[in-house]
């Protein structure tokens, strides 16, 4: 094709997806904090995932200025929600008439805003799998999942490419109600960073499960009201997994072994901002069920708990929960 897919806000997914597209022989540029790219200048790019996959990219050309977005045919962006509105900027001015943009972001509407700022087709996109920094160019996928982008003739010759890197893209019609059950399982984050665990860890103690359920619950209830309909993602219906969440950890194990199908140093990406002293993601993940729910007079006290915590968290407040603290906390 002749130009490059960029990768722009290139962290730890930014890293992983565009690191496999370039291990697969796709030309691929990098843009991202000048913290990750002196480290991959350093060690190159290691990525690995659960199913054995490694692979390894010395020359990587990774960059902090956004100019090569010019040459692109391409663009990936993984930034942050907090940043979408700056980057969408960014990106407006230098953008080739015939560029396709892709965002493949946490939250309901980063694509819809990034369409306010430039005239270019601009395609949502979900991905499903958590992608552990290790250092040293280190990045693992430690969970299952596939990334799922807005159905478009658009992204055709672009297909074998992610077939090559083993990341193959599925499109989909339906990509709110797939933002939507993304969200609900992203209701997770904040209850794995508050705890201080492994997602794996975390997930196997059933009172932090039923915290994960008390906020599903709220937002599925917030979904009903402002008539969002979520995608299925998992074996089960969106709408069974509080239930499945709060049964006994050994019946847990036994019926629900995929969800535990994760590395065991595999964390939320909410946990890393947090170790990172970065801003998180919050508002744009329990913040959208809580504006949801605000605008249908639907009570969410559960998710605005959520939020609160993570605040505190965001200051150097506590962060290590225990289930049953937690628990209290989010439903006394």
């Amino acid at each position: 094709m002749g130009s490059p897919i960029v990768v722009y806000g290139a962290g730890s997914i930014g890293c992983y997806i565009g690191g496999r597209l370039a291990g697969a022989g796709a030309d691929v540029v990098f843009v991202g904090r000048q913290r990750v790219a002196d480290e991959v200048r350093e060690h190159g790019l290691h990525l690995t995932d659960l199913d054995g996959a490694d692979v390894r990219r010395r020359s990587v050309d990774y960059r902090t200025e956004p100019d090569v977005i010019a040459d692109a045919s391409l663009v990936l962006v993984t930034v942050k929600s907090s940043a979408t509105a700056e980057v969408a900027a960014t990106l407006a001015p230098l953008l080739r008439d015939d560029a396709i943009v892709v965002s493949l972001q946490n939250g309901l509407s980063n694509a819809a805003l990034i369409r306010e700022k430039i005239d270019r087709p601009v395609l949502t996109g979900m991905v499903p799998f958590n992608v552990v920094a290790q250092g040293r160019g280190r990045f693992h996928q430690g969970s299952e999942g596939g990334i799922e982008v807005e159905d478009s003739g658009l992204l055709t010759p672009y297909l074998p490419q992610f077939d090559a890197a083993g990341l193959p893209l599925t499109l989909r019609p339906d990509m709110d109600a797939v933002l939507w059950a993304k969200l609900l399982l992203n209701l997770n984050n904040p209850i794995n960073a508050l705890s201080g665990l492994p997602l794996k860890a975390e997930l196997s103690q059933r009172a932090y499960r039923r915290c994960i359920a008390a906020a599903q619950r709220e937002a599925l209830s917030v979904g009903r009201g402002a008539g969002r309909t979520a995608a299925r993602l998992t074996p089960l219906p969106p709408s069974w997994i509080p239930l499945l969440l709060t049964v006994p950890d050994v019946v847990f194990r036994n019926v629900a072994s995929s969800m535990l199908a994760i590395d065991p140093l595999a964390r939320s990406s909410m946990w890393e901002d947090l170790e990172m002293g970065r801003v998180t993601e919050v508002e744009w993940i329990n913040g959208e069920v809580v504006r949801l729910g605000r605008e249908h007079g639907v009570a969410t006290p559960v998710n605005d708990r959520l939020i609160d915590l993570i605040r505190t968290a965001e200051r150097g407040g506590r962060r290590d929960w225990p289930g049953p603290e937690l628990l209290v906390a989010l439903t006394a």
